[in-house]
C-alpha cells in the first residue's frame, strides 16, 4: 500500500458516522488519552480501536522507520495522535536515529523494549539521551517470559533502578509492564507473569512513585490491570497517593475496543476482552472523578507536555 491509499483508507475511517469527538466524555465521562497504542498494520483499525474503546486521542508507538505512517495517520485524524519512536539500543547508530525522530515530531522514546539490562550501558545512553532532548522515555520492564524462549527485558528492575533514577534526575522516565506493575507489591520475587491476590505494602514502584519526581506509571496492558484489580483496597489508595504520576494506556491488541480477538496466553481470563475497557473501568470504579481525569487525561498532558 503508497501512502496516498494508506491516507485514503484512514481518511474513510475517520469519517465513518461510529465516532463522535465527545464519544470519551460522554462514556467515561472525560475524555481519554491513551499513552501505550501501538501503531497498527492496517490504517483503519487505529481509529477503529480508538472509537470502539471510547478514547479520544492515542500516543502512537512506533519504530523509527514509521514515519510516513504516522503523518499520514495524524492528517487524516488531526489532534487525535501524537507518537513516540524507538530503535534498537544496541546499534551503534541509536542517539542519531532517534534524534533525529524528535526532529521529525516524536515526542519521546518508547516503547523500549530490548533484551537488555535496565542498567546497562545501552539503555543509559539512551537515558542520557532523553535528558538532553527534554522528552520522557517510556520502558518495559520484564523478568519472566510469557512464552518458551520470550527472554526478558529491561532486566533488573527492583534491584537496581533506584540508582538509576538518581542518576538521571533531569530524565523523565515512564515505566511499564510486567516487572514494573508486580512490584506495586513488596512480596514480589519475579515468580509469576501477572500475581494476584492482596497487595503487600511496601513494593518497590509504590515507594519510589512518591521518592523521584521522574518516575511516572504507564498503565497499561494486563500487567497494569492486574495490578489495579487485585487488591481494591489498595488501589483506591494507591490512585490518590499518586495521582499526578499515573497516565492511562491500554497496549491492547484486540481489533474493535471491545475484545474482538484479543488473546494473551499468559492471561486467559482476558481473551475476548478489550484491555483499554476493562483498565478504565477499574479506574472509574476506584478513583474519584477528578483524579480519574486526571490519570485518563490531565497528566499526559500536563507532566508530558502533549497538546490538548
Amino acid at each position: 500500500m503508497n501512502r496516498r491509499e494508506f491516507l485514503e483508507s484512514v481518511a474513510l475511517a475517520a469519517a465513518a458516522p461510529t465516532f463522535a469527538l465527545q464519544s470519551a466524555a460522554n462514556e467515561w465521562g472525560s475524555p481519554v488519552f491513551d499513552l501505550h497504542f501501538h501503531l497498527r498494520p492496517q490504517p483503519a483499525s487505529n481509529l477503529a480501536h480508538l472509537d470502539g474503546a471510547g478514547v479520544t486521542k492515542a500516543n502512537l508507538l512506533t519504530r523509527a522507520g514509521a514515519l510516513e505512517q504516522v503523518k499520514a495517520v495524524q492528517a487524516a485524524a488531526p489532534g487525535r495522535f501524537t507518537w513516540y519512536a524507538s530503535y534498537d539500543v544496541t546499534k551503534p547508530d541509536a542517539e542519531q536515529v532517534l534524534t533525529q525522530a524528535v526532529k521529525n515530531g516524536a515526542q519521546g522514546f518508547g516503547e523500549m523494549k530490548f533484551h537488555v539490562a535496565a542498567d546497562g550501558p545501552e539503555l543509559r545512553r539512551m537515558y542520557a539521551l532523553a535528558a538532553e532532548l527534554r522528552v520522557p522515555i517510556l520502558i518495559h520492564f520484564q523478568e519472566v517470559d510469557h512464552t518458551p524462549n520470550e527472554g526478558t527485558w529491561s532486566t533488573g528492575y527492583a534491584k537496581t533502578f533506584a540508582a538509576v533514577l538518581k542518576a538521571y534526575p533531569k530524565t523523565t522516565f515512564i515505566g511499564h509492564a510486567d516487572a514494573f506493575w508486580a512490584n506495586v507489591s513488596g512480596d514480589y520475587h519475579n515468580e509469576a507473569v501477572y500475581p494476584n491476590g492482596p497487595v503487600k505494602r511496601g513494593g518497590v514502584t509504590d515507594r519510589w512513585l512518591g521518592d523521584f519526581p521522574n518516575l511516572f506509571g504507564d498503565m497499561s496492558a494486563v500487567s497494569g490491570n492486574t495490578a489495579m484489580g487485585r487488591d481494591p483496597m489498595f488501589t483506591e489508595d494507591f490512585l490518590k497517593r499518586h495521582q499526578d504520576k499515573l497516565i492511562f494506556g491500554s497496549d491492547c491488541s484486540c481489533g474493535d475496543g471491545h475484545g474482538a480477538g484479543y488473546n494473551n496466553p499468559a492471561a486467559p481470563g482476558m481473551a475476548g476482552k478489550c484491555v483499554a475497557r476493562e483498565t478504565l473501568s477499574v479506574l472509574k470504579r476506584s478513583a474519584p472523578p477528578a483524579v480519574f481525569q486526571k490519570i485518563v487525561w490531565g497528566n499526559a498532558h500536563t507532566l508530558l507536555r502533549i497538546q490538548s
